[in-house]
């Protein structure tokens, strides 16, 4: 009895909740022309488990048969408002549906799942001028590309064989494309939040997505616009040291993601070196107002195919190479390749040496060092490139932080062998 109560109210509050938004959407329509709202999707949530309730005793055939009978209801009731006021959307149409769905659901003793289902249904309803202004942003390119490197990826990734080859077996096609997935998805959350959020956004906010995307192409294009434009320098420098400090948490996240012992090793030099970064960048911003970037940083999209395998290629040769080095040098081998690595890529070595320690756990200090080395070397390069192409102005602001980091990065491995 108790438990047949609570199913109950779960399924009301199912209701209620979708109900809350759907009524708020038509609040200032006048009473009596509003189809349903709070009080209908209530009910239709508690239908649903009532229905729900009686099915788990009567068999299911009764809850599909109901179903049946609701969407017919529902689908004369939307004819007749779309007589009335030529509007063909069918958003409410699926919602009371998917109401009494989850309601039953709730009746049927998934509450939590009827819960969660109902909160993601009233955020995509409550989103909808957000979710279509993401939509306008996308460009036709972008979204043809991401949809290739779905299908290759979804439809490919599962066909390439989980095995090594070539020598030390270091190539396996199914971990570096698994891998190559990993990269682009997490830069094309910064790509899409640039993309989203538009150059007049300011360049601090422009430097945290690009740390996601880029950090290295959005240095050298904010150098680029100081060097223009030297009086800009002070409001340029926060977004590239925003930019270059968010490299940091992503090395950590993709190195841990491939290897989760790593996590403990890294995390303190991580964030030591991204404190000293975001430090200068606040305390250099504190005071200005954010520019405007008017010319959109020059990033390309990280779901391009071409761009996906050239990443594929040069993350092969680095772990083919990182097997040879390790094999003739042993652990400098290593440490040299990292550091060269460094100078162009922070990625492609992170994912290598990574995945080096999931194969032997004793190399994990070694690996941590490496990818710290690797970071330290492009802060370095980041910073000789802010100074060479933005002039002094830039370079004294951005210069002293990003070295600083570096150093703070290279004691650490000290410390780690």
């Amino acid at each position: 009895m108790y438990n047949s109560i609570l199913l109950l109210g779960v399924a009301l509050a199912v209701g209620l909740l979708i109900g809350i938004e759907r009524g708020w959407q038509q609040r200032e329509a006048e009473e009596g022309t509003r189809i349903s709202g709070l009080r209908t999707y209530g009910l239709i949530g508690l239908l649903g488990g009532v229905i729900g309730l009686l099915s788990g005793q009567l068999g299911e055939l009764l809850l599909g048969i109901v179903f049946l009978g609701m969407a017919g209801v529902m689908t004369a009731a939307y004819l007749i408002n779309v007589r009335r006021t030529h509007d063909i959307g069918i958003t409410s149409l699926i919602a009371g549906l998917l109401t009494f769905a989850l309601g039953a659901l709730a009746g049927l003793g998934y509450v939590a799942e009827a819960g969660a289902a109902a909160v993601v249904t009233t955020l995509l309803l409550g989103f909808k001028p957000l979710l279509h202004g993401w939509l306008r942003r996308l460009q036709r390119e972008e979204l043809r590309a991401g949809l290739k490197l779905l299908l290759i990826s979804i439809v490919l990734l599962p066909a390439l064989p989980d095995r090594g080859y070539g020598p030390w077996q270091a190539l396996n096609p199914y971990e570096i494309w698994w891998m190559v997935v990993l990269i682009a998805a997490i830069s094309f959350i910064g790509y899409f939040a640039m993309q989203i959020a538009g150059p007049s956004k300011g360049a601090i906010l422009t430097g945290l997505f690009a740390g996601l995307a880029s950090s290295t192409a959005l240095t050298l294009h904010f150098a680029r616009l100081a060097r223009r434009t030297p009086d800009l320098a002070p409001a340029l420098a926060p977004g590239i040291l925003i930019a270059c400090g968010t490299m940091y948490p992503r090395m950590l996240l993709v190195g841990s993601f491939i290897s989760p012992q790593l996590f403990r090793l890294l995390l303190p030099a991580v964030a030591l070196m991204t404190l000293i970064i975001y430090g200068a960048a606040l305390w250099q911003g504190r005071d200005r107002r954010e520019a405007a970037v008017e010319e959109p940083a020059p990033i390309g999209n990280p779901l391009e195919l071409m761009a996906a395998l050239r990443f594929g290629v040069l993350l092969a040769a680095i772990m083919l190479l990182a097997e040879a080095l390790k094999a003739t040098l042993g652990e400098v081998g290593v440490l040299l390749l990292a550091a060269a690595s460094g100078v162009a890529d922070v990625d492609a070595i992170t994912l290598s040496l990574a995945r080096m320690s999931t194969h032997d756990a004793g190399m994990l200090q070694l690996v941590a060092a490496g990818i710290i080395i690797a970071s330290a070397v492009n802060s370095s390069v980041k910073a000789a490139l802010a100074f060479s192409v933005g002039g002094v102005p830039l370079g004294r602001r951005v210069v002293l932080p990003l070295v600083l980091a570096a150093t703070t990065g290279l004691l650490a491995v000290w410390l780690l062998l």
